[in-house]
C-alpha cells in the first residue's frame, strides 16, 4: 500500500452540475498542513449560472472572464500542484465536506482538459468519515452540526481556498478521534 497524502478541496460553481455550469474556483490544501495551499479562479466555459450559486460564493461571471485562467491552464496548474506536493512514491487523496459535489467537477475538468485526474478515481467525503466515527445519523453531518464541534461554530466562507482549509482542520481532528468500540448497546 501507497503512502497517502491527504489534500482537502473545495470549490465554487455557477450552478449544481458540470455537464450545465461552470466550474469558478478551487482551493485545496494539505490536511496535514493547510498553509501548503492552491488557489484558482477560472474563466467559466458555459454561460449558464444559478443566481443563488453566484450569491453564495460572491464571484462575477464578468469578472472572471476577464481574470480567471482558462480552465485548461487552471487544471494544469492544479494537476502540478498535486503532484508537486505529494511525496515521491505516494498517493494523493481528494478530501471535501460533501466531497460527491466538489469531485464531480473536479473529476469532470481534469478529464475533460488534461484527460487525467491526479487523484485517481475515488474521494473521500468528510460527512461521510464523521458519521462513521461518530455514530450520528447522516442529518447530523451538516457543516453547521459538525463545525459546532470542530470550528468553534465557524461557518462557510464559501470562499474555496477557506473553506478547503477549514475542512483539513475538521478532518485533521477526526483523523485524531478514537474510533467506535465494536459493541452494541
Amino acid at each position: 500500500m501507497l503512502p497517502e497524502e491527504y489534500i482537502s478541496v473545495d470549490v465554487e460553481t455557477a450552478g449544481p452540475v458540470p455537464a450545465q455550469y461552470a466550474l469558478l474556483s478551487i482551493g485545496a490544501c494539505l490536511v496535514a498542513d493547510p498553509e501548503v495551499s492552491f488557489y484558482v479562479e477560472l474563466q467559466p466555459d458555459r454561460p449558464e449560472w444559478k443566481a443563488e450559486a453566484l450569491e453564495i460564493s460572491g464571484l462575477s461571471l464578468e469578472r472572471l472572464k476577464e481574470e480567471g485562467l482558462p480552465p485548461e491552464e487552471a487544471l494544469r496548474a492544479f494537476a502540478d500542484w498535486v503532484r508537486r506536493v505529494t511525496p515521491a512514491g505516494a498517493r494523493p487523496v481528494f478530501v471535501a465536506f460533501n466531497a460527491p459535489f466538489d469531485w464531480m467537477f473536479v473529476n469532470d475538468y481534469f478529464l475533460r482538459y488534461l484527460g487525467e485526474n491526479p487523484f485517481g478515481h475515488s474521494a473521500l467525503d468528510i460527512k461521510a468519515y464523521f458519521m462513521g466515527q461518530t455514530g450520528s445519523k447522516w442529518a447530523e453531518t451538516s457543516m453547521a452540526h459538525i463545525s459546532a464541534h470542530f470550528l468553534e461554530e465557524k461557518h462557510l466562507s464559501h470562499n474555496a481556498l477557506r473553506d478547503a482549509q477549514d475542512q483539513a482542520e475538521i478532518f485533521r481532528e477526526l483523523l485524531g478521534l478514537p474510533g467506535r468500540s465494536q459493541g452494541g448497546e
